[in-house]
This record gives C-alpha cells, sequence and structure tokens, in this order.
C-alpha cells in the first residue's frame, strides 16, 4: 500500500458503455468465466485484501457474511524458504482451510525478495531485494512452482508480485526488464510444473501505462492469464474508466492471436483519513468502485483493505478498511463495520444472483444509471457525481419501486409510468429494486 495522489479531472467517458462494447461485453465476461472462473453473476468477482494467515475467532466469519468471494493475500518467499531448498508452507494450508470452509477463492501474491539470494548491500543495505542473479531468479522460479503444485486445483490466482513498478517494492528502484526478465522465469517454471493453474501480473501501482507496455513487450501475456492493475486515485471511481478502456486497448494490441486477457482490479481503496475524505465519503465511493468495474468489464475487485491498520487519526495508511482496527473479542461482529462494509453487503445483497447488463441514458453524462438482470428479471442502481445532488427523469419500467440506500437503509418508494420516474439522485448509490 502507498499514498496515492489524486488523477484525471472527472469526464465522462462512454468507451465502457458503446453498443460495440456492449458486444464486447458477452465475450469479456466468457472469457473471465472461462479462462479464471469468475462468474459475471453478483458476488462471484468481489473481495478484499488481507494480512493475515491464522484468522481470529469470529473474523472470517464476519468477512463471509459480507456476501465477498475472494481475498487477496501476500504469499511471501522469504517466510516458507527458510533454507535452501526446504520449503514450509503450513501457515497458508491453515488459511486455505479457513477459506475453503466459507467457500472463498483467494488471490495469492508471490512475493518478496528471499536474504538467502541476492541479499543486500551498499546502499540498499537493510533491504531485501528482488532476485535479479540467474541464481536468484532460478530460485524464486523453483519456489513458486513449488508453491503451486501443492496447492494445485484450488482455484487460486498467483500474481507475480507486487506493485514492482514503485520503490516501495522493488529496490533499488524499478527496473521493468528485471521484472519481466523474473516474471518469465517463475510463469515457465508454474507452466511445466502445474499446466492449467491461473498466473497474472504484474499489479502495477495504478494504471501505469508504460510499465504495462514494457511487460506486454517482453511477451509477459503468453504467460499471464490476465493482467491485475490497482487503480488508486483520491479523484472518484468513475476517473477510471478512460484507463481501463487504454490499457483494454493496449492489451489487445499485445496480446497472442486470439487470446483474451481480462483486466482485474487487484487492489485498491480510498482512506477515510485523506484530506476531504471520512468515512462516510469511504463508503459511498467503495459501491461506486465495484459498481464502475463491472461497468468496464474488470470481473474482479479486491478492496483495500479488510480491516483498518492502526489507530492514528492522521495515517492514511491506517484507515483503508472495511472494518476498524480493534479487534472485539467475544462480540459479534468482531469488528465495528464502517459505512463501507455496510456498502460492500448492500450491493452484495441487493444485486446477489444478477449480472451487470447496461448503463442507461440518464439525463447527463454525470449521471449513473446501472441495469442488472436475472432471467427476465431487473433491477438498478444510480446516482450522480455532479457536485450537488439533483432530480432526474430516469427511464425505468412503469411500476413500483422501492429504494435501498448504499448502506443498506430503506430509501422510501418510488413509481414510474410510461414516460419513466422523477428521483433525487446524490453521490451515494441508491437501489431500485421492483417490487
Amino acid at each position: 500500500m502507498k499514498t496515492v495522489v489524486a488523477m484525471c479531472t472527472l469526464a465522462f467517458v462512454f468507451s465502457c458503455a458503446t453498443a460495440a462494447d456492449a458486444l464486447d461485453r458477452t465475450a469479456q465476461a466468457t472469457a473471465a468465466e472461462k479462462i479464471l472462473g469468475i462468474s459475471p453473476v453478483v458476488p462471484a468477482g468481489l473481495g478484499a485484501n488481507i494480512h493475515f494467515t491464522d484468522p481470529r475467532p469470529g473474523e472470517m466469519e464476519m468477512l463471509a457474511a459480507s456476501g465477498m468471494t475472494w481475498v487477496r493475500m501476500d504469499f511471501t518467499w522469504g517466510g516458507t524458504e527458510r533454507k535452501k531448498g526446504e520449503y514450509d508452507f503450513s501457515r497458508y494450508d491453515r488459511l486455505q482451510a479457513a477459506l475453503d470452509k466459507h467457500n472463498i477463492r483467494a488471490l495469492y501474491i508471490l512475493d518478496y525478495g528471499n536474504r538467502l539470494y541476492d541479499n543486500e548491500s551498499g546502499p540498499t543495505r537493510g533491504h531485501v531485494l528482488p532476485p535479479t542473479s540467474d541464481e536468484g531468479r532460478a530460485a524464486m522460479a523453483r519456489w513458486a512452482a513449488a508453491a503451486v503444485t501443492h496447492f494445485r486445483g484450488r482455484k487460486i490466482l498467483w500474481e507475480m508480485w507486487n506493485e514492482p513498478n514503485i520503490v516501495n517494492f522493488w529496490k533499488p528502484k524499478p527496473d521493468a526488464q528485471a521484472y519481466v526478465k523474473l516474471a518469465r522465469a517463475v510463469g515457465a517454471a508454474i507452466r511445466k510444473a502445474a499446466p492449467g493453474e491461473l498466473y497474472i501480473g504484474p499489479a502495477t501501482s495504478r494504471i501505469d501505462m508504460a510499465f504495462l507496455e514494457e511487460c506486454f513487450k517482453g511477451g509477459l501475456l503468453e504467460d499471464w492469464d490476465a493482467v491485475s492493475v490497482h487503480p488508486y486515485r483520491q479523484s472518484p471511481p468513475e476517473t477510471a474508466a478512460a484507463e481501463y478502456a487504454r490499457l483494454r486497448e493496449m492489451i489487445d494490441r499485445y496480446a497472442p492471436k486470439g487470446k483474451h486477457v481480462p483486466i482485474l482490479s487487484g487492489e485498491w481503496g480510498y482512506s477515510a483519513a485523506w484530506k476531504k475524505f471520512d468515512e462516510a465519503r469511504q463508503g459511498r465511493y467503495m459501491s461506486r468502485q465495484w459498481l464502475v468495474n463491472l461497468w468496464c468489464s474488470v470481473p474482479l475487485s479486491i478492496w483495500y483493505d479488510w480491516h483498518d491498520d492502526g489507530r492514528d487519526p492522521h495515517e492514511a495508511e491506517h484507515h483503508f478498511g472495511l472494518v476498524s482496527h480493534e479487534y472485539r473479542k467475544g462480540q459479534d461482529p468482531v469488528y465495528a463495520p464502517k459505512d463501507a462494509y455496510e456498502a460492500a453487503r448492500t450491493m452484495i445483497a441487493t444485486m446477489k444472483g444478477f449480472a451487470f447488463a447496461a448503463r442507461l441514458d440518464a439525463a447527463a453524462d454525470d449521471n449513473y444509471l446501472m441495469r442488472f438482470e436475472k432471467g427476465g428479471q431487473a433491477r438498478f442502481a444510480a446516482w450522480t457525481t455532479a457536485d450537488k445532488g439533483r432530480e432526474v427523469t430516469l427511464k425505468l419500467p412503469a411500476g413500483r419501486y422501492r429504494l435501498i440506500g448504499h448502506t443498506g437503509k430503506p430509501a422510501g418508494t418510488l413509481t414510474a409510468d410510461a414516460g419513466g420516474a422523477r428521483l433525487a439522485l446524490s453521490d451515494a448509490v441508491v437501489y431500485i429494486v421492483p417490487e
């Protein structure tokens, strides 16, 4: 995790909603389901980042109660190979058993360096460096192949490193070529040892087009089953749409002929401690983030973070969680839910079993009306990114609807006639459910 700065001015982009994209959406959803096993139906691709291998009593139950079906977690090389060639995956056996109990899938990050190889020296002394020698790359490749083989058949996504494009995680400085060499060596070992297992990358901090293009030029789209990015920003979630469209075009340009490579939102969140943010705004952005990803045919959305990492009110890194920091032993729930948790649970409960179908016209470019479908049924989500709320006419099918606020509170009812219905929109999602 890292501090991010505001990116992009808010501009409506139909790149995720044109007729051509609507046709391609089916192909992308089919590919995600066929390749990754991620159904387009809510909540198949929704989850959170965790930082534990042994959940506290009641913790996994609370996470599962939200309806989320994924977690993302570091799978550390240094912690599982403490003697050369000897691997101990027992911590992850325990975590996997806890996840399996609740039908939650894992995205494990193959990271970071190992002091047994390419050890620190000179100006980088005190840091564990990424493996850049032939010996180090070969060692990590053997370790990764052993890990993937150990957990074969568990429907795990194996991700190559975390944010290698920033100095926080690739020292002494980011090096796309060195990363490509390592990722290709790891990919070759995995494919040989456990063909059919899922391998993705590069988990960039932000949607770093320059770094991503170097990965694609280096041939990594031949190895990867999906491209993972971390679209952090302090601007609204909708601003990611244009970047997703650019990345989609770039992937299609470099991918092997006939291969569709999905885009995954492997880590993305908003800190309640950022300037002009609080837990209420974090909660509003949480549901919008997941809805935007579905609109843009991003089949997996991992929210950062599961729980707050500390209590310092001025430390942004402490306040990305869906739930508060303090563990409440013996209480139910064991963490205090934040608005973001309630927003996640409400979206999943409201749209469970439904799949995103289309973004509909909502009178202005900065208004959003999303249609979800299940069989012959439809449900809707609506909001605006305008500075102030506004009342608009939504072209809903005639009938009576109940309204649900983004954190689950009843928000009244609505009746639509042949001309639609008038509804006051705000920056908080409202769900529109036929009675």
